[in-house]
């Protein structure tokens, strides 16, 4: 564990540098060069890191694991108690656009000079009285977050766990309260090839008399009995709370709490309640130590904000942003959009990761989408253009359907726009690097330059 890794760099060369690594980008091609594998699951390495830190939290931890929902459940968890005053850090990952944003403190984007001199802590430690550890590129900037959380004097810390759960960066903290939002298929090279397998590695993040929040309808099994093995206070959906809700509004009540009345989120999709459901839950677990006013509820949900979550950008034509990047997620967003009315011609710009299994993914919404527009990604982790067209084309059963490939997503974006009439609307879907090459310049306001005849 505590050798150097092989071709890499020992420490004592690498301290010598580290007078040159002065900005955020610096230390982060530094993360990317320190171990030979990018994901390399397993908690030993980084617990002795932070172990070395003193690395510890004062205030209630949450941590939220799950395949879908994660995002918007820490973001709904962290504007409700916001509203009640409570001074909130959150770590989520990965990001859309700049690296800084997977750390909020008091609901603010963290800056890159706070982090850099974190990152510098890290590696310290790493390299204590020259005996190194290797870490991978997330559990390295994982402890930099947790560092500056640990620091912020903080109310409350709000940690989306990165991959699985059992075995990710995040669980080397043992958390006041666990959420495990909805268990699907995804990651299966490393979590397992079924419900069963993916939902033990997500229970991982409970602990023994701690409330754990499972907000998924129908829960996997095994995330049910490891509750019951492990002794973990177990609220289920459906059972110790639930929501009913109108055309207007919606109430949810559990465990002797209610909440009547409420708007909807600001987050969009009909999956959202599921979601602020179980946000209700944590929050009634933790009422004894992190007390909340209804009022600060209702204005928690209404403010919220998480970009590219079925986010609808008004213009001609109409644009919606997704990170939609495995089935479940996919269907959720076809579901969506099949909500949101007629639309002319609906256009779709799709990239996703080599190890994605896409087939189910298009053959959910492609009744849908019109025209396609499939992109190259900036990682070489990503599928090209070309091989997602070629999928496309092998399971493709609409004669009228069209579909191309692009270089990148702001080139299919500009492609799409130019083939949309006004009354059109694009959906820009898959993964976070999708998204984010629309977003990296502000968000798009788009005005098609034609109406139809």
């Amino acid at each position: 564990m505590s050798a150097a890794v092989q071709g890499f760099p020992p420490c004592a060369t690498m301290h010598n540098s580290m007078e040159h690594l002065t900005t955020l980008a610096d230390w982060l091609a530094h993360c990317e060069r320190l171990h030979p594998k990018s994901i390399d699951m397993g908690l030993d390495r980084v617990r002795a890191v932070a172990g070395r830190m003193g690395l510890k939290f004062d205030c209630p931890v949450i941590t939220v694991a799950g395949t879908n929902g994660k995002g918007s459940t820490c973001a709904m968890l962290e504007a409700i108690l916001m509203e009640s005053g409570y001074r909130t850090g959150v770590y989520t990952s990965p990001h859309l656009v700049h690296f800084e944003e997977r750390c909020r403190v008091r609901g603010d984007i963290v800056s890159a000079t706070d982090l850099v001199a974190n990152f510098a802590r890290v590696e310290s430690a790493r390299c204590q009285n020259g005996d190194e550890i290797s870490l991978t590129y997330f559990e390295f900037t994982t402890l930099a977050i947790l560092q500056l959380l640990a620091d912020a004097k903080l109310d409350v810390v709000i940690l989306e766990v990165g991959l699985g759960g059992r075995l990710d960066a995040v669980n080397i903290l043992d958390a006041d309260c666990a959420v495990i939002t909805s268990i699907d298929l995804d990651h299966m090279e490393l979590l397992g090839n079924d419900r069963e397998a993916i939902g033990f590695e997500k229970a991982g993040i409970m602990r023994a008399g701690r409330p754990v929040i499972v907000s998924d309808p129908v829960p996997p099994q095994s995330v049910l009995d490891h509750a019951a093995r492990l002794g973990a206070d177990l609220w289920r959906f459906g059972q110790d709370f639930n929501f009913s809700g109108d055309k207007l509004q919606w109430s949810w009540a559990g465990r002797g709490r209610r909440y009547a009345g409420l708007a909807y989120p600001a987050l969009r999709g009909a999956n959202q309640l599921v979601n602020a459901s179980g946000v209700l839950a944590a929050l009634t677990a933790l009422r004894g130590r992190l007390p909340i006013t209804a009022q600060a509820v209702r204005n928690g949900l209404s403010l919220v904000e998480l970009p590219g979550r079925f986010q609808i950008i008004p213009g001609q034509p109409t644009l919606v942003l997704d990170v939609a990047h495995n089935p479940h997620s996919v269907a959720a967003l076809t579901e969506n959009l099949d909500a949101m009315g007629f639309y002319p011609c609906t256009h779709a710009i799709f990239g996703a990761m080599a190890d994605k299994d896409v087939a189910p993914m298009l053959a959910r919404i492609s009744p849908l989408i019109d025209k396609w527009y499939f992109t190259d990604l900036p990682t070489p982790r990503a599928a090209t253009g070309q091989a997602l067209l070629a999928r496309w084309q092998a399971g493709n059963s609409r004669a009228d359907a069209t579909a191309h490939a692009c270089q990148t997503p702001e080139s299919a974006l500009e492609a799409a726009v130019m083939a949309a009439n006004p009354a059109d609307r694009i959906v820009v879907f898959g993964s976070f690097y999708t998204v984010g090459g629309i977003l990296k310049n502000g968000v798009p306001r788009l005005s098609a330059p034609h109406l139809s005849d």
